[in-house]
């Protein structure tokens, strides 16, 4: 059955690289080249360390955009005039679009994680140019958080595969994985937008498909249709986030539509992607449970058994930040009408040692059963993997 809502196709004419009338391959340039690609990174300065500059990647990244202006700084992480200076939260969206940051990783270290992946990969970027009103990445960097990409993608790519070789083939199941060892390669990023810069991306995921013993995973808010053509093989889990569409027009700012994500589940499933869903993050505010409730019933309507059968789910309820709430309030207030919520809200120490705030224990509790019981009302084939 039919469930009428609020979900609506974008519109656009063709869909992940057929043509939408005739259902035959698209001859047209790659998507990281298109107009809305360049709507997404309309990139007008690149501050780089000058080794990350004179590397293939960084001189690859350089070249795709020949109007910017090329800025040589001394450290990708404090750039004078982008990070710690207050005067960007006004031009917060338009920083994150704008400017690009390259440098070399310099510590590569692999983190034990447990609850979405196994590993924590050590990124191939930080940053991002879409601009979540709860995203915790710039919490450390003050003010402004576009993306930086690490050049050094070899050196990242020999390192996981030295830890892989030490840890051997994964014995026993868990939640993660029932038999490949997980690695999250998008922790601080996202994957989908990364790949309209370089081919990070593309690199990382062609490296997990020669290694049996591992799956690589990144959640993304981006429909990007290039990552189609990777041919991954079942060794990298794309993890598309969801919210009620309400939530994401107001929240997930410069992000895919839901429902446009919601679409893109079948084709990159058919691609060679295992997917999965995050429904992240759950945000408490007047109607919630309906509004989830409708994008469930929406996900059984539209999603094909073949998704179905193998998509499992991860729920992810909001922690917040007091100093990004203030941040908010400079660029988009009306986003903290619903994040900041102290009468349902406690402190909680991050494990990187940040002041955060989260739902109350009671709260929490109550609203992960609640959406588990509507999970299991509106899309019972879906499994949750965890809950947090």
């Amino acid at each position: 059955m039919h469930h009428p809502s609020t979900f609506e196709d974008n519109g656009s004419g063709t869909l992940f690289g057929l043509d939408a009338l005739t259902g035959t391959a698209a001859e047209e340039p790659s998507f990281r080249d298109s107009p809305a690609a360049r709507r997404m990174l309309p990139v007008r300065e690149i501050h780089a360390e000058p080794a990350a500059a004179e590397s293939a990647r960084g001189r690859q990244i350089i070249a795709r955009f020949p109007g910017a202006r090329l800025i040589t700084v001394d450290s990708h992480w404090r750039i004078p005039g982008l990070h710690g200076n207050e005067g960007n939260v006004d031009r917060w969206v338009r920083v994150k679009g704008e400017t690009l940051v390259l440098g070399e990783r310099k510590t590569l270290t692999t983190r034990p994680n447990g609850r979405s992946a196994d590993w924590i990969a050590p990124g191939a970027s930080n940053g991002c140019a879409m601009a979540c009103a709860y995203c915790y990445v710039p919490r450390r960097k003050g003010y402004a958080n576009p993306i930086t990409v690490f050049t050094n993608i070899d050196r990242i790519i020999a390192h996981l595969g030295r830890h892989l070789a030490r840890l051997g083939p994964k014995t026993e199941p868990n939640q993660c994985d029932p038999d490949a060892w997980v690695y999250d390669i998008g922790e601080n990023g996202d994957c989908s937008v990364d790949a309209l810069v370089s081919d990070n991306t593309a690199d990382l995921v062609r490296a997990f498909r020669q290694w049996p013993t591992a799956k690589a995973s990144f959640a993304t808010k981006f429909v990007n249709p290039d990552l189609l053509a990777l041919d991954p093989r079942g060794r990298t889990r794309v993890r598309f986030s969801l919210m009620p569409p309400d939530d994401a027009r107001l929240l997930d700012v410069r992000t895919s539509p839901v429902a446009e994500r919601i679409a893109a589940a079948a084709d990159f499933l058919d691609a060679g992607y295992e997917v999965h869903f995050n429904l992240s993050p759950v945000v408490i505010r007047p109607n919630w449970r309906e509004a989830w409730a409708e994008l469930l019933r929406h996900l059984d309507d539209v999603l094909p058994e073949r998704v179905k059968r193998q998509a499992a789910a991860e729920v992810i309820m909001l922690t917040h930040n007091r100093d990004l709430h203030e941040v908010n309030l400079g660029w988009h207030p009306r986003a903290e009408e619903v994040l900041w919520t102290p009468e349902l809200q406690q402190a909680k120490r991050s494990e990187n040692g940040a002041l955060n705030v989260r739902y109350r224990n009671a709260v929490k509790a109550e609203a992960v059963r609640t959406l588990r019981a509507l999970i299991d009302t509106h899309a019972p084939w879906l499994r949750v993997r965890y809950a947090f």
